[in-house]
């Protein structure tokens, strides 16, 4: 049974939601128009679409995913002289990324297990919506940046808003996410626990100290209810 007294709330992209391969194909099939439209495009690699991501991010990242993609998208374009066509290839980007988008295989399985025990949450900063990736139905709520003004992580206000939907104490609520200064500092600073999902096995950063690691979400269950065993 549900212990309306603790919630688990989710990162999206690269915690739930394997978005690499679905980014990767999107700009492949993004490229592959680019050569249909025109021979200047031959000069253009998948890896200078990806290279245009990092490029424009800098001076973007506080905006909408969506808006940094799009700079991203008119810097790519315009290596072939097709500027004035964004919302075409916008438009195609974005219908592929989700079309493939899919959750690791591990998050299904881990929130099924969750969900006997927990309040489940979802709160990204990216434009990865649960029901375009797999996972309609999964939450009791679902949290987006940009939406009704709410800043991006690592934001205060982000985790201020998690602790409102969740409707539980910020001790209360443990965040899992990859990120370790948007999913782990950032929530601890807001008061509540955190989970970092370290899928690579990278040596921790200085000064991180999640209140558990997990490489796997499989491990999840077992340690929150660890984590649980040692607040009791």
């Amino acid at each position: 049974m549900t212990d309306p007294r603790s919630a688990v709330v989710f990162d999206a992209d690269e915690t739930l939601i394997d978005l690499r391969p679905a980014v990767t194909g999107a700009l492949a099939a993004v490229l592959d128009e680019m050569r249909r439209w025109t021979p200047a495009a031959a000069e253009v690699s998948l890896a200078d679409l990806e290279a245009d991501w990092g490029a424009v991010f800098g001076a973007l990242s506080a905006v909408p995913v969506q808006e940094i993609r799009r700079a991203a998208l008119a810097r790519s374009l315009a290596r072939a002289g097709l500027d004035a066509h964004l919302d075409e290839f916008a438009a195609l980007f974005f219908a592929r990324r989700f079309a493939l988008t899919r959750p690791f295989p591990d998050a299904l399985p881990a929130l099924a297990a969750l969900r006997l025990r927990h309040l489940l949450g979802f709160a990204t900063n990216g434009n990865s919506r649960a029901e375009r990736c797999g996972l309609a139905g999964e939450f009791a709520f679902e949290l987006y940046a940009h939406e009704n003004d709410l800043p991006k992580k690592p934001a205060p206000e982000f985790y201020a808003a998690v602790v409102a939907a969740a409707g539980l104490p910020a001790e209360h609520i443990v965040y899992v996410g990859d990120s370790p200064e948007h999913d782990v500092l950032a929530a601890q600073r807001a008061g509540l626990r955190a989970v970092w999902l370290n899928r690579g096995r990278l040596p921790r950063p200085p000064g991180l100290t999640p209140d558990a690691e997990v490489s796997t979400l499989a491990d999840l269950p077992d340690v929150l209810a660890h984590l649980e065993s040692a607040k009791a």
